[in-house]
């Protein structure tokens, strides 16, 4: 009964469909066939003009889109439990040579126009001091929340007014969607760049960087070779993503994760942190109490001294969720 990680979900048989049809010979790198579909599939998905470029980790993507955004001289506005900051190993700062993170602060891990003006406003105009570039927040937060389609147009409208590019980790965007009942294009918001994330979601090691100004992935795409992700067999990943958006799995399988979160809620909502608005649910629980659901065959992270974090996948059995709810309402 494992709520660890959505990472460690099985992937999705139609995803293994779509790899073996993959496997034939076609062109190397991103020339193949199935790459040069995805701008067309992403572009039908979002309503507009797209460039997609996939990745193999969740990590490439969010660095190499900020990397289109952020000069190394730069820095990026973000929250201070952000993905980018608290899970990435220093990444960003390596993908972007040296570019400095902004932290802010916010409720459920996400920021607000006047987080954002607290941390940019104070900076000098001059050459002594970092200038923002960029602001990057994460559908849906680290705490599971989901930014509403007006929080991310007030965020999107503050960007446009101080000449900031605008990122989207998207590691859970399908959840976020699902949670929102609204269409893809209002979950992203006026952003610039968007990391799709499929591989908590039933791919195996695909992601999709989707650009929303195209001429941007005209430069990142030499980033991504100068990173080491320009895969030679390309088409793997591409064939992942386009059945990702094959009848909206991403989006069926999303619902499928949140509606097990939401199983473990309706047993044991009393010891709630935060609203559970995607996949996440956090939850009140001392060492003891945490020991005694192990000893039960519950597997999760811990979250702090007192807290702990269970995470629901697609394919999470719906009766081992509400038997976790079960037993932290008996504890």
């Amino acid at each position: 009964m494992r709520f660890l990680s959505d990472n460690a979900a099985t992937v999705h048989p139609k995803v293994w469909d779509a790899l073996q049809a993959a496997d034939e010979v076609d062109t190397p790198y991103d020339g193949d066939s199935w790459s040069q579909r995805l701008d067309t599939a992403f572009g039908e998905l979002f309503g507009r003009e797209v460039a997609v470029l996939w990745v193999a980790t969740g990590t490439a993507a969010n660095c190499l889109a900020l990397a289109g955004l952020v000069q190394p001289h730069g820095g990026v506005v973000c929250h201070e439990e952000a993905h980018i900051e608290m899970d990435e190993a220093g990444a960003p700062g390596f993908y972007l040579h040296g570019a400095k993170l902004m932290l802010a602060q916010g409720e459920g891990a996400k920021l607000t126009p006047d987080a954002i003006r607290a941390v940019v406003d104070p900076i000098r105009d001059d050459v002594h001091q970092v200038q923002p570039h960029a602001i990057s927040v994460t559908q849906a937060s680290e705490y599971g929340r989901a930014y509403r389609p007006e929080e991310l147009q007030a965020i999107g409208a503050l960007a446009l007014e101080r000449g900031l590019g605008l990122h989207v980790d998207g590691a859970r965007f399908g959840n976020a969607v699902a949670y929102l009942g609204c269409s893809p294009a209002e979950a992203v918001g006026p952003a610039k760049a968007l990391s799709f994330g499929c591989v908590k979601n039933g791919a195996m090691n695909a992601e999709a960087i989707v650009f929303f100004d195209p001429a941007l992935a005209d430069m990142v795409q030499y980033r991504r070779k100068r990173a080491g992700h320009l895969q030679s067999k390309g088409r793997f990943l591409a064939a992942q993503l386009l059945a990702m958006l094959q009848d909206d799995l991403w989006l069926e399988n999303a619902r499928a994760a949140n509606a097990a979160a939401q199983a473990i809620v309706a047993e044991a909502s009393e010891r709630l942190m935060h609203p559970v608005e995607a996949n996440e649910v956090f939850m009140r629980l001392t060492a003891d109490e945490r020991e005694a659901l192990r000893r039960q065959g519950f597997e999760f992270y811990d979250w702090g001294a007192d807290a702990a974090r269970f995470v629901a996948a697609w394919d999470s059995d719906q009766s081992a969720a509400r038997a976790l709810g079960r037993a932290i309402a008996s504890l």
